[in-house]
């Protein structure tokens, strides 16, 4: 095992510097991290299913099996995974940028002409993903102008295949990695 070295934290100060860039150079610097596409996709009390793209998803925890990814405080769909128990996070394979854009959009339901097949919850596992997790809905923690939500995951798999990335704005595939 590694050395564990304790650094004393600096608490003189309470918050952090108001930051030295604009939001454009904020999002410029973020878009240079490579991250995978998910669509985290959930069922309604109505039967209807409603589902969302999201790259900011990482795991938490081995013991138990926790995940997280964040929403917009300002997205219509807060509500709903906010009040849902369950939901499948879906990482989308390299073929599946069109399926991303989909479900970023607004207007038609992206649902319409998506295979997908349902989980033990009933939850929309969409088809053709490299993985999926579904997720008891555990914990929401509010944080600036976006929620995080973790999930306890109940269930998993696994169907190897270049996976979708996302870079300085385009997609791309792990299939390009060396």
């Amino acid at each position: 095992m590694g050395t564990i070295y304790k650094v004393p934290m600096n608490t003189s100060s309470p918050r952090a510097a108001a930051p030295a860039f604009d939001a454009a150079q904020f999002r410029q610097a973020l878009s240079q991290f490579a991250t995978g596409v998910t669509v985290i996709t959930t069922r309604l009390s109505d039967g209807s299913f409603r589902g969302l793209t999201a790259s900011s998803f990482n795991s938490v925890s081995l013991d138990p099996p926790l995940v997280l990814w964040s929403l917009s405080d300002s997205a219509n769909s807060m509500p709903i995974f906010t009040g849902n128990s369950h939901y499948v996070i879906n990482v989308l394979a390299a073929g599946q940028a069109a399926l991303a854009q989909r479900f970023a959009s607004r207007g038609a339901d992206p649902f319409a002409d998506t295979e997908y097949e349902l989980s033990r919850t009933g939850q929309p596992i969409l088809a053709g993903a490299v993985a999926w997790f579904e997720c008891h809905n555990r914990s929401r923690y509010p944080e600036g102008d976006h929620v995080i939500f973790v999930g306890e995951v109940e269930e998993c798999a696994v169907h190897p295949q270049p996976a979708l990335i996302f870079h300085g704005g385009r997609f791309g595939s792990t299939d390009q990695v060396e």
